[in-house]
């Protein structure tokens, strides 16, 4: 009895040791947790699993929207540009056309850049249906509206500066300063719209503003010169800042008031505001009594009256395809990428103007159009590298999410 005494003494003093020291007690726990209700544990670690491949494919899923969203940029930004080249080397060219043959009404042709709005209901129409998604709420109707009353009346503006400066001044000196736009709207994009500039951008904005400058020294008499050129270089400088600060404008409205970047706001944009510089041209040309000689000069038309008439309706059209171009332009990118695809036209259009006029390609028109050719493709380069480096943010940025959401 006593040796059993002693045994049960030493029983009850003494602890147990774990097999294995090293292990952490909440291992063990789970250890058992698991040997006690084996199927609970199995079920949990097939939750875990659903919810990580559920997880990558929402990453895929998001992965392929934002391929998917990359390549409708690109096309967007490519049909856009097509619009503006090709819209605004023809209407140029229409516009040549109608001086060389004995036009002469300012406010006719500043009417000519914003009549054939209505042709934009038609697409307008088309790309509302019932499955489109809605728009994202406007800003109050009444400051959208007066911005695009305002927006109408500085546009109806800037076209009579810029009638009147190719009525005084030749081509070649219209030309050198319309290519200030350039750099006004440069200014007005820095302080406007918070536009950054690198060493790429400010090469492309040199070479786009020499590329259109180079045009001024040839030495080819222009028969538009006008008399007064003193008042036509103030008021093509005028219309060049005044054109700028549009660009600038609309991409502001677009990001305060429109608040959307689809193809349906950016012909919203173009045919209210088309609408309010049609109505102010159509005043002015009233106003002005120039109405009275239109006849007259249909009549004594080189191409007849017929050629008068299809003159400056097809040349209000491509004003048209050039706005809307440069509008969306200002939606995907920003007023400033827009202003340079414009000063990439201007040295197409003596291109055009040798195929169809035969005029003369000489040195100067090659090194202009080498000298746009080459500043588009420095700003097109630099947007290349500004949307690689996007693109590495994002994927550490959600690289940084998972790990945090792992965590």
């Amino acid at each position: 009895m006593g040796n059993w005494k002693l045994f049960m003494k030493s029983g009850t003093n003494t602890k147990l040791k774990r097999p294995n020291a090293s292990i952490p007690a909440h291992v063990e726990d789970a250890d058992a947790e698991e040997l006690r209700h084996p199927l609970t544990s199995t079920a949990a670690m097939g939750d875990t699993t659903m919810e990580e491949e559920e997880e990558e494919e929402e990453e895929e899923e998001k992965g392929r929207r934002r391929r998917r969203w990359r390549w409708r940029w690109w096309v967007a930004v490519a049909m856009h540009s097509v619009l503006v080249l090709s819209g605004q080397s023809a209407a140029t060219l229409l516009g040549r056309f109608y001086y060389d043959h004995g036009g002469s009404s300012m406010w006719l042709q500043t009417l000519t850049l914003s009549a054939a709005f209505p042709v934009l209901f038609l697409p307008r129409l088309l790309l509302f249906t019932p499955q489109s998604p809605p728009l994202p709420p406007p800003s109050p109707l009444l400051k959208l509206g007066l911005a695009y009353v305002g927006l109408g009346l500085i546009t109806a503006v800037d076209s009579l500066l810029y009638s009147y400066g190719l009525l005084y001044l030749t081509v070649s000196a219209y030309s050198l300063v319309c290519a200030t736009q350039l750099g006004f709207n440069a200014v007005f994009s820095y302080f406007i719209n918070g536009e950054k500039f690198t060493d790429l951008t400010l090469n492309s904005l040199v070479l786009l503003t020499f590329s259109a400058a180079i045009l001024a020294v040839r030495s080819d008499d222009d028969p538009t010169a006008g008399r007064h050129y003193g008042l036509g270089f103030v008021l093509t400088l005028a219309a060049s800042a005044l054109y700028s600060l549009i660009l600038s404008l609309m991409e502001l409205t677009f990001e305060k008031l429109v608040r959307s970047r689809s193809l349906r706001a950016v012909l919203d944009m173009q045919i209210y505001t088309a609408a309010v510089s049609t109505a102010a041209a159509a005043a002015g040309l009233f106003i002005s009594g120039e109405y009275r000689g239109l006849r007259r000069e249909a009549e004594g038309f080189g191409r007849g009256e017929v050629g008068y008439v299809m003159t400056l309706i097809w040349a209000s059209v491509g004003w048209q395809v050039t706005n809307v171009g440069l509008v969306g332009l200002i939606s995907e990118v920003s007023a400033l990428f827009s202003n340079v695809i414009s000063t990439l036209g201007i040295p197409i259009a003596p291109v055009f103007a040798v195929i169809l006029f035969k005029d003369k390609m000489d040195g100067v028109k090659v090194i202009s159009l080498l000298l746009a050719i080459w500043g588009f493709i420095s700003y097109f380069y630099q947007h290349y590298l500004d949307y690689k480096a996007q693109k590495k943010a994002t994927v550490l940025g959600e690289r940084g999410d998972a790990r945090d959401a792992s965590a």
